[in-house]
């Protein structure tokens, strides 16, 4: 028996990144325009980075509250009370190592071996290799599309259920589709969680990233105290800190124990110099935040003009989210595309075969860059779409 035949088969069946495979072979290519991960193309904003050169030179690099900081879990406490018109208690909220880990914990909090969870597909693949790794078994529930763009069948949800499900993941608004949940739709799904004893992972990190109001609907909007759902967070998206890996869950607060004892045994806490940053962000960032969106906002329209004018691109103005998730008239297999359009477009896309059942025909792109090197990127992925 081999070293990796020895391996857990969870761990050693993780399937491989579809989206890093296409990166690993573009990268570094000269004059490329990368638009095939999920991050903007500016740097963390100086207000971000000196909190946290100042708690450097103050000397915070020790052990600290592995729930998070207290300033840190009020801050967030405001930032929810502003953008959701209604009092939060910092008890509700813990700090992780980014929104991955904060899935993670969700998934281990609720599933585990010969467990089920479901969610909606096509999806960031990250959710279900995450499940897979824990033991429990992923369950694609297909969204549906049409010329009105996608949507979500929720009686698909309640049929997939089985004595074995435990949580429904619901990403809205999605990444890659830029579908985002109404809130009948909402209501729905929450009204199955709770006849069937269900938790839901409310995966909301674009909600502000959402073209058709100040925020997109949410579970909050809707829920009781006492409802099963856990809200999964991340300080990457909006404030430009994807690297920095840092985000929150918000859960009831007689769970903060139990996810407190998570964190203790898996990351033992986020360093507390990082979290003065974070801190910086939530009070301090609202106006960058506003431009991105609306800087997201001119990009989206931008990049469906260029491709819509070629006749052969099948597009949905995403309602939110900083993704384009589209087809072209003839090509099926997007993963081959997707190499073929690094070396003829110098261009990367992610393949829609990363993001699992219903992805296969379609690509991602990620629009959230500057309007001239999105125009430039467009009109070379238009000229390829042409030349087929």
């Amino acid at each position: 028996m081999s070293l990796v035949e020895s391996l857990r088969p969870e761990a050693r069946l993780a399937p491989e990144s579809g989206i890093v495979a296409v990166a690993n072979y573009g990268r570094g290519r000269e004059g490329l325009i990368p638009l095939w991960v999920g991050e903007g193309d500016l740097p963390t904003p100086a207000f971000i980075s000196d909190a946290v050169t100042r708690a450097l030179a103050a000397g915070e690099t020790f052990y600290t509250w592995q729930r998070g900081i207290p300033e840190l879990r009020a801050a967030l406490a405001r930032y929810h009370q502003r953008h959701f018109g209604r009092s939060f208690a910092e008890e509700e909220f813990l700090v992780t190592g980014g929104g991955m880990q904060a899935i993670q914990l969700a998934i281990q909090a609720t599933a585990g071996a010969g467990d089920e969870v479901i969610y909606l597909s096509p999806a960031w693949p990250n959710f279900a290799g995450a499940a897979g790794v824990a033991g429990a078994q992923p369950v694609a529930v297909m969204l549906d599309q049409s010329g009105n763009g996608w949507s979500c069948d929720v009686g698909k949800i309640e049929a997939a259920i089985t004595g074995r499900t435990r949580a429904i993941f619901l990403n809205s608004p999605s990444n890659p589709t830029g579908w985002t949940a109404d809130l009948e739709t909402l209501k729905a799904i929450l009204d199955i969680a709770r006849r069937h004893n269900l938790w839901i992972v409310a995966d909301e990190i674009y909600a502000l990233f959402y073209y058709g109001g100040p925020r997109a609907p949410s579970f909050m909007d809707i829920m009781e105290e006492e409802d099963r759902i856990l809200f999964v967070n991340t300080f990457s998206k909006n404030w430009a800190m994807t690297g920095w890996r840092i985000g929150w869950l918000r859960v009831h607060p007689s769970l903060q124990q139990v996810f407190e004892n998570l964190i203790q045994y898996s990351t033992s806490g986020v360093a507390p110099f990082m979290q003065r940053g974070a801190v910086a962000a939530l009070e301090e960032g609202d106006g960058f935040l506003k431009s991105q969106i609306e800087r997201a906002r001119q990009a989206r329209d931008l990049v469906c003009n260029i491709l819509g004018e070629t006749g052969r691109a099948r597009i949905d103005a995403p309602q939110g989210a900083f993704y384009l998730f589209f087809s072209i008239d003839g090509v099926e297999d997007s993963r081959s595309a997707a190499f073929e359009i690094v070396d003829k477009a110098n261009v990367g896309l992610a393949p829609g075969t990363a993001f699992g059942p219903g992805g296969e025909a379609y690509f991602r792109l990620c629009f959230h860059r500057r309007l001239d090197q999105l125009e430039e990127a467009a009109t070379r992925v238009a000229a390829w779409i042409k030349r087929r």
